[in-house]
């Protein structure tokens, strides 16, 4: 087992900044899309049935392992003989994605509504066609001992980049206008483009067939198949965030309801949650390098089920700024270290051949709470009550804590039985 030392100084590795940088490219369109442009869309006078509409523009996030097989061995004409795989389909996306958002800037919400549509659907999907390249990018770059500060850094990069198309798009809206917000959200993609054109293409892996369409489409998930115990990993992948999701997405109506002005949420829940979403992200890749994925999935586990009692302790104690800023930073650390530890061992996972494809199709069955499951979450909140509710959602983290520590028990059963040390 490492030492606490040893687990922090991998984040000084010059490959974790280049990480640093595409987490932010990745991070950066999603509220473009999503929290940015209802805002836009409700200033406009658009109705607020259009605007939950809206929402399905991010199905691409989900659906993107569909399309990843190509991403993962079609190689760019040109391109990909000087440049490596990873690096050229990274950049042609990051220069559509940076055309795709300047020309969403320069839409009429009311005038140019399916034109806006369409555009958001674009930048949605080349986000997630982003998403598929960096994620194999990491993967691939990083040995398996760096896969949780690799995890770490993307996330860190990911909430930097969410916090400028988040609030700094509202910043620049407010005071230039959304046009020119949108046109500084397409400057910024650039940070993804100059980072990938710094680093090297990883080592690609061996393939074993040509670019058939076996190879690129069946192999990868039969290749996963051939895992053992892989289709209870492919449940406990669902399970794991379930409460978590379910808790999270109710948090700012529960918030509302006790009373808290939209000054308040944003003050707290944006400047004190980022902050420790960061230090948990940080804390749970550390803690990877320490103990491994598994046992620091377990640890996130429990931090992260506990923290939703929190919310009970806020309703008790109703509209209290400390108690929210408590509440909120306790939720964030959980979920930062959750994400981080689950990142990696997500990448542990996946096969050197096929990484874009496998990453690909376990990120979007992890991103399922949050997109599906979670949408129950009002009804329950509303017929259960809020006390009820959270205790629900801490008890929806069980099965998925279940599943990991039987999954911890049988990799025990099946490692290698340490060296026996030598009599002096």
């Amino acid at each position: 087992m490492r030492s606490w030392h040893q687990a922090f100084e991998v984040y000084r590795d010059r490959r974790m900044l280049a990480i640093l940088g595409m987490g932010f490219s990745s991070g950066l369109p999603l509220a473009l899309t999503a929290g940015t442009l209802s805002i836009w869309l409700k200033e406009a006078g658009v109705s607020l049935t259009d605007i939950g509409l809206f929402a399905l523009v991010g199905l691409s996030y989900n659906l993107k392992f569909l399309w990843a097989p190509v991403m993962d061995r079609a190689p760019l004409p040109f391109l990909t003989a000087r440049l490596g795989r990873r690096r050229s389909w990274a950049l042609v996306v990051q220069v559509g994605l940076a055309v795709a958002i300047l020309a969403l800037g320069r839409c009429d919400p009311l005038q140019d509504r399916w034109q806006l549509a369409l555009l958001a659907v674009i930048v949605a999907f080349l986000s997630a066609s982003q998403d598929i390249v960096i994620d194999a990018y990491r993967v691939e770059l990083l040995d398996a001992a760096e896969q949780g500060a690799g995890a770490a850094a993307t996330q860190l990069g990911y909430q930097f980049g969410m916090l400028a198309s988040g609030a700094g798009a509202l910043y620049f809206a407010n005071a230039f206008g959304w046009s020119a917000a949108y046109g500084v959200m397409a400057a910024c993609v650039a940070v993804g483009f100059v980072t990938v054109l710094a680093t090297r293409e990883p080592e690609p892996a061996l393939l074993r067939t040509s670019h058939r369409f076996r190879a690129a489409v069946i192999e990868p998930f039969l290749d996963f198949a051939r895992r053992r115990d892989w289709i209870v990993i492919l449940v406990f992948i669902v399970l794991y965030k379930v409460g978590e999701a379910m808790g999270g997405r109710m948090s700012n109506p529960f918030y509302v309801e006790l009373g808290f002005s939209k000054a308040e949420i944003a003050s707290i829940v944006k400047i004190f949650g980022v902050a420790a979403t960061m230090g948990g992200v940080f804390l749970g890749g550390a803690l990877v390098a320490r103990v491994g994925a598994m046992r620091a999935l377990l640890a996130a586990g429990i931090v992260q089920m506990l923290s939703l009692l929190m919310y009970i302790a806020q309703f008790l104690a109703g509209h209290a700024i400390a108690v929210l800023a408590l509440t909120n930073s306790l939720e964030n650390i959980a979920m930062g270290m959750g994400s981080a530890a689950f990142v990696a061992y997500l990448s542990q996972l996946c096969s050197r051949a096929s990484t874009a494809t496998q990453y690909a199709l376990l990120s979007a069955l992890a991103t399922s709470p949050r997109t599906v499951i979670s949408a129950a979450a009002g009804w329950l909140a509303q017929h259960l009550g809020w006390v009820q509710f959270f205790l629900f959602c801490t008890a929806a983290c069980l099965p998925g804590l279940a599943i990991l520590l039987w999954l911890m028990r049988r990799a025990d059963q099946t490692a290698p039985p340490a060296a026996a040390v030598p009599a002096e």
